[in-house]
Parts: structure tokens; C-alpha cells; sequence
């Protein structure tokens, strides 16, 4: 089935409809009728996929329901079928995402979290590169989400759906994470919609409100991951001081420095803590 037959924009399309057409393809391509866990990986956390196991299937998302090709440098525009170390299981590793300033829709946003729920995920891992309002975090620190502000006005969630956000990001998961690398620390991320960077003023007001870091990603997928049950944790990796925080000029040059430059700490960190999560659903 191509993209074009179901548009995931169509008011008449139900999203599930979509997510479970692309499921089927993933299932087809990959020789797995279900997946156990979803990564998405964001600015930083592109080696995490090779660090995973043996990557069995990789699949172009332009040949996926509802899927387009990567739209942000530093971003691969593909998702694959890894198998988790040296079990049976097998991990779905988006490349990309869409981001809410593409201009795409909510539903766009959110469809490889929708996908990854109807090929069987039970656990999803979002992780972005963000700025950092707490001058303790450096660039190349990883951080775990433990709460978050979605100050984009927007929702996946249509209608009359009322979904708890109480733990959100899950404290079981933030500890287990943790049995990985005691070190982590763990704060409060909010996501503008972008994709201009934050202005000083902005930053101030997201830190005067709880935010501890700021970016332009995750919130609505967590949402969605919520909606569709999937238990989530949240990783971002500092790759700039937010506006305001120093006399640094923000450049996405920068991110995407910052992300190489600690891509393997990053990879490493987030592949044993997804072998872990494999182990705990046994």
C-alpha cells in the first residue's frame, strides 16, 4: 500500500488505520510479525542503532504508510529491525522523526509512536538533542525526562479522550536507565514549536515555570506513547547552552558537533540500557 492511499490528513482516515497498515509492512520487510521495543533517535543518538545487535532488515521510510523522507540534517531518513544483542527479541529504530514545525500535522508527528504500538512495542525510548538551561549540563551530558512542558498549543489526542500524564516518563524505567550509569541526571524538558531557537526571554520564562531543558521534540509523541500504552522513557543529550545561558550564538552546526562528539558515549549508554529493557519484559 502506497503513502498516498491513506493520508494520514484525511479527516475521514482514522491514524490507526495508518499505523497498523504501517506495521504490516514493517512485518513484511523485517520477517518479524512484532516488534518489543521502539527508539526514536534524535540529534546524538544515531549509533545507538548499530550498538543495539545484529541490524536485521532496513527499510526506507518513503516505502512506509504514512512515513516521509528525513527533513533535518543529521537525521537518516530509514528505520530497521534490530535484533537485541543475543536474544530473540527485536528493537524498531526509527532514524528520524517528523517534527511538529514541518508543517506535517499532529498525526505525522506521532506516527511512529502509533506504528511502533501496532508492531507489537510494548516500550518506547524517545531521545532528542535539546539546550540546556542548567549550566551544570554541558554539552555531550545525557539527561533523563522526568516530566515535561508542551508549550507547541497543540495535542495528538481528537476528541474527547481524557489520558492521565501521571508518570509519563517511567520511574521504572528512569531506574533501570540508571543501573546502566548511576551518574544520570534527570530533569524537566519543554518543547516550543520552533523551528527558530528560543529566544532569551523565552528560555527565561520555560525555567520560571520548571523547565530544565528546552527543544523542539518528544512532547507529543509522549503523549501519543501514553494514549497507545506504551510504557516510555525519555533521554535527551545537551548539545547547546539555551539562549540566554552564555554568549554563545546557537547554530544547528552546533548540535550536530556537539552530537558526534559524543555519539559513542551516547550509543553505548542507550543500548545497554535497551538490552536491559529487554531482559525486564522477558
Amino acid at each position: 500500500m502506497s503513502n498516498e492511499a491513506l493520508d494520514l490528513n484525511d479527516p475521514a482516515t482514522d491514524p490507526s488505520d495508518v499505523a497498523a497498515a504501517a506495521a504490516a509492512v514493517i512485518a513484511e520487510r523485517s520477517g518479524a510479525d512484532h516488534h518489543d521495543v521502539a527508539l526514536v533517535l534524535g540529534s546524538g543518538w544515531g549509533q545507538t542503532g548499530d550498538l543495539i545487535g545484529e541490524t536485521v532488515t532496513t527499510i526506507d521510510n518513503a516505502d512506509v504508510p504514512g512515513f516521509a523522507k528525513a527533513a533535518v540534517a543529521g537525521h537518516s531518513g530509514t528505520m530497521r529491525s534490530v535484533r537485541i544483542g543475543d536474544t530473540d527479541r527485536r528493537a524498531l529504530v526509527y532514524g528520524t522523526r517528523t517534527h511538529y514545525y514541518e508543517g506535517r500535522g499532529v498525526r505525522a508527528v506521532v506516527h511512529a509512536v502509533r506504528t511502533a504500538a501496532a508492531a507489537g512495542c510494548r516500550t518506547i525510548v524517545l531521545t532528542n538533542g535539546c539546550g540546556s538551561i542548567n549550566p551544570a549540563w554541558a554539552p555531550g551530558t545525557p539527561v533523563l525526562i522526568r516530566d515535561h512542558l508542551n508549550l507547541t498549543a497543540a495535542s495528538p489526542i481528537e476528541g474527547a479522550t481524557f489520558v492521565d500524564l501521571t508518570d509519563l516518563y517511567s520511574s521504572r524505567l528512569r531506574e533501570l536507565a540508571r543501573t546502566v550509569d548511576p551518574d544520570l541526571d534527570e530533569g524537566v524538558y519543554a518543547q516550543f514549536r520552533g523551528p527558530q531557537y528560543e529566544t532569551p526571554a523565552e528560555v527565561q520564562m520555560a525555567k520560571i515555570i520548571g523547565a530544565d531543558l528546552v527543544g523542539m521534540s518528544t512532547t507529543l509523541e509522549a503523549i501519543a506513547a501514553r494514549q497507545a500504552g506504551l510504557e516510555l522513557l525519555g533521554i535527551s543529550l545537551v548539545t547547546n547552552p539555551a539562549a540566554g545561558t552564555s554568549d554563545q550564538a546557537l547554530s544547528h552546526d552546533e548540535v550536530l558537533d556537539a552530537g558526534k562528539a559524543a555519539a559513542e558515549r551516547c550509543g553505548r549508554l542507550l543500548a545497554a540500557v535497551v538490552q536491559k529493557i529487554a531482559v525486564s519484559e522477558a
